[in-house]
């Protein structure tokens, strides 16, 4: 600068010099980007319509003939949106605050709470009213958390907290909106939820396949089951694999299979390892991921909880669907509320239809099983039409005793030749207990066709008290004692029957070993037989009881027409018209066979066939 006020060069570095940027890349200098009004009103047309920055930028580029012609980037775009939606919801955000604010006012037990940060005006909320609070205490065993549903102009994760309820529907638990799904905010709305719900946390809960919401369920729910949501696995791995779908139109076929009808842990990590060398996949980065943690959502692993799925098989479904068809991608936050009470409607609607037709509309008898009456009149419809299939499923199985170590038996269930692929149930007389390798009670809280089928076969004939869960039944939503409508006194006499017979046959099973040990032990125990004989026939005479053809018992009080219906037949002459009409004619075809001892003596069990339509 001189003092004449003029500028004079003294030095020129040309390293710290470029080149002028060409005209078709001016839009990308920071100083050119601008963001036209014009470009402005098309952005927000196609932002409410749920557009993404992607489509809205090529709607863009077509529209102006060019992206050096739109005059601004796809970021400058994302930004633009971004601000719109944090305006826009700062004013939305607050009629939200109102409406949860006012419902609590209507019903103190209405529950809701935001998210105190000091840095941030917006802050994550969590609500539930009422009857979710209700429905957890009834079936709150396994929760659905579901944070895949952002059907809303925002982009904000909605994420609704759901259950089972004893129609096997989707019910609600509660509801919140994410701001940000960072790992404290996950913390923050499971301890808020927990403590809406009474402290009292899952069994197992399901979610979709993410780190951050792992980390957060291990600090707040540490004994829970946690499992990954398996339909959001597969739908991802159309999007991960979809070049291999389509090179191999086998695989997607053979990766379910693989996933959902392998049996046990060892035969589905063989099965894997077959399928990734097959299709040389072992360094796909995405599948060795989810292969890692196969424990959190491949069945073979998860078959030991309870997650009140029907199959084992069956896919997870997305709750979702709790409110599809009614929220969009074009819902504010201010119709939001509305259309989530319609929807919160329907789904009571729906309970109160299952409801009545489970207590108006009787099912269907398939089978003469005292079992499957007891059921009807415990389960609700669609329930006990589960458990249906499996009880007529048995009919199909031959169960036989593997192994007996005086207190467990062991008995392998098999189809009819079917031998290589059977089950083992594990059967304790004494206690009423039975175990099977498919664990699907475990899973379902349903009993499966083997365990079934050893019940058949030991002449257990009616339903343990402990194998009902009270969630399944009709009285699942109130305080009555389920044993005391169980069973009619009918019922009550054949359970108790058998657990007084196989009780002295275990008694009975000793005492002739030790008594048959030597001459003198041998005497003394037909001594006692002798005696023990003649004070069982005083009894029964002062009991009004009479014994019958195979040395067993029978109540002349239930010596009635309607106890011949459920009787098999000891003898061929002593059958009632009632059994002969289910026993015959043979000259039909027949595709059912009933396998079943005689209800009243337990006489072996006797095939016969009968036409199931006729039941």
């Amino acid at each position: 600068m001189q003092d004449s006020g003029k500028w004079i060069v003294s030095g020129f570095v040309r390293e710290h010099n470029h080149e002028l940027v060409p005209p078709d890349q001016v839009h990308c200098l920071r100083s050119h980007r601008q963001i036209s009004g014009a470009a402005k009103t098309l952005i927000d047309t196609l932002q409410a319509a749920g557009m993404g920055p992607r489509r809205i930028m090529s709607a863009l580029i077509k529209e102006y003939g060019g992206i050096s012609k739109v005059g601004f980037t796809e970021v400058d775009c994302r930004n633009y949106m971004r601000n719109n939606r944090q305006r826009s919801l700062e004013g939305d955000i607050q009629l939200v605050l109102d409406y949860l604010r006012q419902m609590h006012v209507e019903n103190p037990n209405f529950f809701f709470a935001v998210q105190g940060d000091e840095d941030q005006s917006i802050n994550n909320v969590f609500w539930a009213d009422p009857k979710a609070r209700m429905n957890y205490t009834f079936f709150g065993d396994t929760v659905t958390f579901d944070t895949t549903y952002r059907s809303n102009r925002y982009r904000l994760p909605f994420a609704p907290f759901t259950g089972v309820n004893h129609h096997g529907q989707p019910v609600l638990f509660g509801c919140a909106f994410l701001i940000n799904e960072s790992e404290a905010s996950f913390v923050w709305l499971f301890k808020t939820w927990l403590m809406a719900m009474s402290g009292r946390p899952p069994v197992s809960i399901t979610t979709d396949h993410d780190s951050v919401i792992r980390s957060a369920i291990i600090q707040v729910f540490p004994e829970a089951r946690h499992r990954f949501c398996k339909w959001h696995i597969f739908k991802k791995c159309q999007e991960k694999l979809s070049h291999i779908f389509l090179k191999y139109p086998n695989f997607e076929a053979e990766f379910h299979k693989c996933v959902n009808l392998t049996e046990s842990i060892e035969e589905f990590e063989s099965c894997w390892s077959a399928l990734v060398d097959k299709y040389d996949l072992r360094d796909h980065e995405w599948l060795q991921a989810i292969y890692s943690a196969c424990r959190q959502w491949v069945p073979v692993y998860l078959r030991d909880t309870f997650f009140a799925e029907m199959s084992i098989t069956q896919r997870s479904d997305s709750m979702n669907s709790y409110f599809d068809g009614y929220i969009n991608a074009s819902t504010n936050l201010n119709q939001f509320f509305k259309l989530y009470e319609k929807a919160l409607e329907s789904r009571n609607e729906k309970e109160v239809r299952a409801d009545y037709d489970t207590m108006n509309n009787l099912p269907v008898l398939r089978t003469p099983s005292p079992m499957e009456k007891q059921a009807s009149e415990l389960y609700t419809r669609k329930i006990f039409m589960r458990f249906q299939e499996e009880l007529v499923g048995t009919l199909t199985f031959m169960a036989s005793k593997a192994d007996d170590d005086g207190e467990v038996i062991t008995y392998h269930v098999a189809k009819f030749g079917e031998d290589h692929r059977g089950y083992y149930v594990k059967f304790n007389v004494l206690e009423m207990k039975a175990t099977c390798s498919c664990q699907m009670f475990e899973f379902s809280g349903l009993l499966c066709r083997h365990v079934l089928a050893v019940f058949r076969v030991t002449n257990v004939l009616t339903l343990p008290s402990h194998y009902i869960l009270k969630r399944w039944t009709r009285n699942a939503k109130s305080n009555v004692i389920l044993e005391e409508h169980s069973c009619d006194v009918y019922t009550y006499y054949l359970e108790s029957h058998t657990v007084r017979y196989n009780t002295l046959r275990h008694e009975a099973f000793k005492f002739v070993d030790e008594g048959a040990r030597s001459a003198e032990t041998y005497d003394c125990a037909m001594d006692a037989l002798q005696q023990a004989a003649k004070r069982v026939a005083q009894a029964m005479q002062n009991d009004g009881r009479i014994p019958i053809g195979n040395g067993k018992i029978r109540s002349q009080v239930l010596n009635n027409e309607s106890h011949a219906n459920y009787r098999s037949g000891c003898q061929e002459e002593s059958m009632s018209p009632q059994m002969s009409k289910v026993r015959f004619p043979f000259d039909k075809c027949f595709s059912t066979f009933f396998f079943y001892g005689c209800f009243e003596c337990f006489a072996p069990p006797l095939l016969y066939k009968t036409n199931l339509e006729s039941l």
